[in-house]
């Protein structure tokens, strides 16, 4: 029996031995060849980094993660390595790092294990849990249905827009309100329209509610809820890593037939009309809609691939824009000066009645003060503050390494790195000394572009993965705070705590209490 231990602490001992002299020599290959250095590393206390997890897991709960995360790199550099959970990862917040991962070696890296494993329950292989040919499949039936005639589709919107205003207006002039709340329904109102060509209809329910009519809980609203749980579940699987298998209780699953079962009653419906020869609902009782199931139903009846692509894009779509619309008004009540000049270029380029008529596409676009107000909202709190990308084989990054963290770094093969968009975006090198504050007039202002590979805003991703419905997600939300703005001549902030919760999950909305508004109408 000794012999046997011995022996297999010998094997141990040797293997121990072999994998440092063997990543050595990768390392040093790498350094004679682009002259790699190492990078600062984060200290940890406890064995496998476990006293960093729970501070992250605090932070996290507390709803302050991504400005800790923030504070983290004032103090280590833009770039540096930690080991957590058992595994050695790169941080950074270098344009030209997150550069070189999204484009220039793209096929070095891809979204790993952990993250396919941690999302498949919900979204499948789908564009957003998928590697390789998957991906490459995936996006290839999307894309071509974010082309310009589908964005600049704004009849679905203004029926949602309707409905949410009567909310606000059933509840009383200068009530107190979340918009955010009402943000996440009217955009899975919309989301759920445009992708199945039928609403959920949370918000027309909200308003049944609100105006007594109505006490059951419809589908729509069902599937909503599971939604946002199911989401909640995932981002607890994903901070855990390659242990992601570890959460998984029965709330999740059921959370995730909810929004499959609801979902699969379109697509089936779907692939019957077209096995029927009908291209959607609409067509079959005379009147022609874009619906985006029924035109990737055209390339696909695989009901599993079809269910995967609406779950991914409804994420993508719904959070997002929800979230987007929630900061511009958190920011716009708490700087009425902003609020001010964009009222007066909506009033100048849209006028300042309740007409939907005149606001197109191109109009949104090029109302100046409007994008800047977007862009700066997006710079401060983007959609998605952190995103992660696993190595495929041994490689490097162009910045992080030596004591002035000029030099390349060497990144092994399974080597998981992490990006803060949040971070990046408030880095005052680059947006100067007051780059934590909300001034949207900086967009119209030169900046320090030096060395970054304009990269140093990225709020729709980068690269061959980069948002397909970013300009979708521009529209709707530009269209939504030019409609606010025509409905309503004053909003007023109704909560005054100076400390803002950041509630970041997969995506990244107002915590707290959310964004508590009162609207006036006169």
């Amino acid at each position: 029996m000794l012999r046997w231990l011995g022996l297999g602490g010998a094997s141990l001992v040797g293997y121990y031995i072999w994998s440092k002299i063997n990543f050595w020599l990768r390392e040093r290959k790498f350094k004679k060849l682009v002259g790699t250095e190492k990078a600062t590393f984060k200290p940890c206390a406890y064995p496998f980094g476990l006293d960093l997890f729970s501070v992250v897991m605090w932070h996290f709960e507390n709803q302050t993660l991504p400005e800790w995360v923030r504070t983290e790199y004032e103090k280590y550099g833009n770039t540096y390595t930690v080991s957590m959970l058992g595994s050695t990862s790169v941080s950074t917040r270098e344009p030209r790092n997150v550069q070189a991962i999204l484009t220039s070696q793209f096929k070095d890296f891809g979204i790993g294990p952990p993250r396919i494993g941690s999302f498949a329950p919900l979204l499948g292989r789908g564009i957003f849990s998928v590697d390789g040919r998957g991906w490459e499949h995936s996006r290839a039936l999307l894309r071509p249905q974010f082309t310009k005639d589908q964005i600049t589709q704004l009849e679905n919107m203004e029926e949602h827009i309707s409905t949410m205003v009567g909310c606000i207006q059933a509840q009383g002039d200068g009530t107190v309100v979340d918009l955010q709340e009402l943000f996440f329904e009217l955009t899975i109102d919309s989301a759920t329209h445009f992708l199945f060509g039928e609403s959920c209809q949370v918000l027309k329910h909200r308003l049944n509610v609100l105006r007594g009519e109505i006490n059951d809980i419809p589908a729509g609203t069902k599937f909503a809820s599971a939604f946002d749980l199911a989401q909640r579940h995932i981002i607890n699987r994903y901070r855990l890593r390659d242990y992601y298998y570890m959460h998984n209780p029965q709330e999740f699953k059921d959370a995730n037939k909810t929004c499959h079962d609801f979902v699969d009653k379109y697509v089936y419906r779907a692939i019957e009309l077209h096995k029927r020869g009908f291209n959607n609902e609409s067509e079959k009782s005379g009147r022609k809609r874009y619906v985006f199931l029924d035109e990737i139903a055209k390339e696909t009846q695989d009901p599993v691939v079809l269910r995967d692509a609406l779950t991914n894009i409804l994420l993508a779509g719904r959070d997002t824009t929800a979230s987007l619309l929630s900061f511009v008004f958190y920011l716009l009540v708490r700087h009425p000066e902003v609020e001010q000049k964009l009222r007066a270029a909506i009033r100048q380029d849209f006028g300042d009645k309740s007409d939907a008529e005149i606001l197109t596409f191109h109009d949104l676009k090029n109302c100046k003060y409007l994008r800047w107000v977007i862009d700066e909202t997006l710079r401060l709190y983007p959609s998605v503050p952190f995103n992660v990308r696993s190595a495929f084989e041994d490689t490097t990054l162009p910045l992080g390494g030596g004591a002035d963290g000029k030099s390349p770094i060497f990144v092994p093969k399974g080597t998981v790195v992490e990006y803060s968009v949040y971070a990046m975006h408030r880095r005052e090198d680059v947006w100067g000394a007051d780059a934590n504050w909300f001034r949207p007039e900086r967009w119209g202002e030169p900046r320090n572009k030096e060395g970054f590979g304009n990269f140093e805003f990225l709020p729709f991703n980068g690269g061959p993965r980069i948002c397909l419905g970013q300009q979708f997600a521009l529209t709707e939300a530009s269209y939504a705070i030019v409609r606010m703005f025509q409905h309503f001549k004053r909003f007023e902030m109704a909560e005054f705590n100076p400390f803002l919760k950041l509630n970041a999950t997969l995506t990244m909305c107002v915590g707290g209490k959310g964004v508590l508004v009162k609207c006036y109408k006169d």
